[in-house]
């Protein structure tokens, strides 16, 4: 673990990531579950029914009404959470410093210490070029985040992995999961949405983690020629006129996928370079009621 990992650790140290969606029922935790039960959160009354426990009885309510009603709750459940990491070609950029990797890889590992803080189950997919990529199944031991830091430490971005079958796989071995999926959405985005919205469907959680460079909003003014990291043969020049294509159509392209993915009942989070990671995490975690508060 180098400064820049410890120091991401110490700024999400105390985040939380609560559950959007009522969870499927489990393992006692943080998250508001689907079941109704005995837990100390109150939500409704429900006239007595034969059958039902009578230590659910509020007896207090049956003095006063002459009628039996039990009290209704909601359970707290775990929330399994595994994110989805993109190492393709086009995550190593620049090819110097590789910023927009290590960008992206401290989003994970941030979502990943969020969750965990929360005492839920948390594992990783990551997509590479080499067959199968890297997969650690959700665990809610102690060392688990620093066990996802060290194998994200081993991973050199490269080739043209697809992002779908690792998703589906994630999601078949983890059918109650949250999973959120840290990409720059440049590979088969299409089928990923597909499943992105077949799961959100089933009424589970998935979120959309978009991370771009500021390179890639912001090109250089000045003529140069620009290589496409996933096919290095690809260079085309670029001008003034080309800057501004470029520029019309890469907005153009993001507003669509932002929309896209809500439209399939997802979370979209668009992340920057320039910002700090472990205020990328706090935005993609903050629930949404206060989300969209300034």
């Amino acid at each position: 673990m180098n400064a820049a990992d410890g120091a991401l650790l110490d700024a999400v140290r105390s985040l939380r990531w609560p559950a959007r969606l009522k969870a499927p029922a489990g393992l006692a935790g943080d998250h508001r579950s689907w079941m109704r039960g005995i837990s100390t959160e109150f939500e409704d009354y429900r006239a007595y029914r034969p059958g039902d426990e009578v230590s659910k009885i509020d007896w207090k309510l049956l003095a006063r009404r002459d009628r039996a009603y039990i009290r209704l709750s909601t359970e707290q459940t775990v929330l399994p959470t595994m994110v989805v990491l993109d190492a393709s070609a086009s995550m190593a950029f620049p090819a110097a410093t590789l910023e927009k990797w290590h960008f992206a890889r401290h989003i994970a590992i941030g979502l990943a210490s969020a969750a965990h803080t929360g005492r839920d189950p948390v594992g990783i997919a990551v997509a590479t070029a080499e067959p199968g990529g890297h997969y650690l199944p959700a665990r809610t031991r102690r060392g688990i985040v620093h066990q996802i830091l060290a194998l994200l430490g081993t991973v050199d971005p490269a080739g043209t992995p697809r992002l779908a079958p690792v998703f589906d796989a994630v999601a078949r071995r983890n059918p109650r999961a949250r999973i959120a999926v840290v990409s720059d959405f440049l590979g088969d985005a299409a089928e990923l949405l597909n499943l992105a919205t077949q799961r959100s469907a089933a009424g589970r959680e998935v979120h959309a983690i978009h991370t771009i460079h500021t390179t890639e909003i912001s090109p250089p003014t000045r003529p140069a020629l620009v290589v496409d990291p996933e096919a290095a043969q690809l260079k085309r020049p670029l001008t003034d006129l080309s800057r501004i294509r470029y520029l019309e159509n890469f907005g153009a392209w993001r507003e669509r996928l932002a929309r896209d993915w809500r439209m399939a009942g997802a979370s979209y989070t668009e992340v920057v370079t320039g910002q700090r990671a472990a205020q990328a995490v706090q935005r993609i975690v903050r629930p949404p009621e206060t989300a969209s508060r300034p």
